[in-house]
C-alpha cells in the first residue's frame, strides 16, 4: 500500500472541529468535535436541547455552521455540499415520504433519484420492502400506511443506495420491539460491509448493542466520549438494588447495610427501594444475607446489576435517558435555521 493509498484508507468518516450554531439567543452548538473512524458506529446521545439534532443537520449539509468545519467522507460539508449528498442517507425524526405513492413507488423513485438503473431500483426496493416487513403493503399508498409502517419505509429510504455514511436521527422511535431488531440487524450487516454510523436514540439499549463509541453532548458541548464498557466505568461499580415489603420502612434496610456499600444508599420512599453502590461484586451477597437476617429484616426483591447508560447519563446530565429533540427548543430553532438558510427540510434522504 503506498502512502496516498494508506491516507485514504485512513480518512474518518466523520470529522469535525470546532463546530458553533447559534439560533439568535440559543447556542446550540458550542465548539463541538467529532471523529468517526470508517465503518465505525456512533451513538450522539443528550438529554432535551443538547444539540444532538443540530449536528446532524449540520453534518448533512441541512444546516451550515456558524464556526468551526466538518468533512463527511472527506468532503466540506459547505464546500462540497452536493457531493456529501451522493454518498450519506439521512433518516430524519420524522418520516418523510410521498403519501401519494405507495411503498414500492416511492422506494424506487429514491432510487432513481441516487443514479440506480430503473432494474437495480426495482430489485433494491422489492429487497428492502422485504427487511422492513412491508412487502405485503408496497401496493398501498403511504399515507394509509401506520405511523409505524411510515418510519419503516423512511428508514429504507435512506438505505436504497446503500450509502457510505448513514446519519440516522431516532431511527426506532415508532417500531415494535419485531421492527427494532430487525432494524438493528440490518445496521450490524451494513457496518459489516464497510458502512458507518452516526445515530441519536432515546433508547440506551440500542446505543449500547450498536455504538462502539458513545459521545454524550449537553447544552451543545461534548461531555464525555467512550465505550459503553467505559463511560459506565466512569459510574463506578456495581448497584445492589432491595425491594422493601410493602407497609415496610426501607431506611430501616438502608440502616442495616451501613458500611457494606462504596457509597452512600440511595431511597425512594415512594417505591420502597434501595439502591446501594457496591464493590466485590456477587461475593457481597452473603454479607448482605447475613446482616438482614440479624436485623429481623424480610424482602421483596434483591438484585446485583452491572451500571446501565441510564446511570451514565442520570451521573452525566442530571436527567434520566435521553429523550429526543424533537420537543425541544433547539430542534425547533434547527427547522426555523434551515428555512431561514434556504435549505431543505430533512428527510428520508439527504
Amino acid at each position: 500500500m503506498t502512502s496516498g493509498q494508506a491516507g485514504v484508507a485512513e480518512r474518518p468518516a466523520i470529522r469535525a472541529e470546532g463546530l458553533g450554531k447559534r439560533f439568535g439567543r440559543l447556542q446550540a452548538l458550542a465548539g463541538v468535535d467529532l471523529w468517526v473512524a470508517a465503518g465505525a458506529v456512533v451513538a450522539l446521545l443528550g438529554p432535551n436541547g443538547a444539540g444532538k439534532t443540530t449536528m446532524v443537520r449540520i453534518l448533512c449539509t441541512l444546516l451550515r455552521p456558524d464556526a468551526g468545519r466538518a468533512e463527511v467522507a472527506g468532503l466540506d460539508v459547505v464546500r462540497q455540499a452536493a457531493a456529501v449528498r451522493r454518498v450519506i442517507g439521512l433518516s430524519g425524526q420524522y418520516a418523510a415520504v410521498d403519501g401519494y405513492l405507495n411503498g414500492r413507488e416511492n422506494l424506487r423513485m429514491i432510487g432513481r433519484l441516487s443514479g440506480l438503473s430503473r432494474g437495480a431500483a426495482g430489485r433494491r426496493a422489492d429487497e428492502l420492502l422485504e427487511v422492513f416487513d412491508l412487502a405485503d403493503a408496497a401496493g398501498r399508498t403511504a399515507r394509509a400506511y401506520s405511523g409505524g409502517m411510515r418510519r419503516r419505509l423512511d428508514v429504507a429510504a435512506s438505505l436504497v443506495a446503500a450509502p457510505r455514511v448513514l446519519f440516522l436521527d431516532e431511527p426506532t422511535t415508532g417500531l415494535d420491539p419485531r421492527g427494532r431488531a430487525g432494524l438493528w440487524a440490518l445496521l450490524a450487516e451494513l457496518t459489516a460491509q464497510g458502512a458507518s454510523l452516526l445515530l441519536t436514540t432515546q433508547y440506551l439499549e440500542e446505543a449500547d448493542r450498536l455504538a462502539g463509541t458513545i459521545v454524550v453532548i449537553d447544552v451543545g458541548r461534548v461531555i464525555a466520549t467512550g465505550t459503553p464498557a467505559e463511560l459506565k466505568a466512569q459510574v463506578g461499580g456495581d448497584r445492589l438494588e432491595m425491594q422493601a415489603l410493602p407497609g415496610d420502612d426501607p431506611a430501616a434496610l438502608a440502616a442495616a447495610l451501613d458500611g457494606l456499600g462504596s457509597g452512600p444508599p440511595a431511597l425512594d420512599n415512594d417505591s420502597g427501594r434501595v439502591v446501594i453502590p457496591v464493590a466485590g461484586g456477587p461475593g457481597i451477597l452473603p454479607e448482605v444475607a447475613a446482616r438482614l437476617a440479624a436485623a429481623g429484616l424480610r424482602i421483596a426483591d434483591l438484585a446485583l446489576r452491572r451500571p446501565t447508560l441510564d446511570d451514565v447519563f442520570l451521573t452525566l446530565t442530571g436527567q434520566p435517558g435521553a429523550p429526543a429533540d424533537s420537543a425541544d427548543g433547539g430542534d425547533r430553532a434547527g427547522r426555523d435555521g434551515q428555512a431561514q438558510a434556504g435549505l431543505p427540510p430533512s428527510g428520508g434522504t439527504a
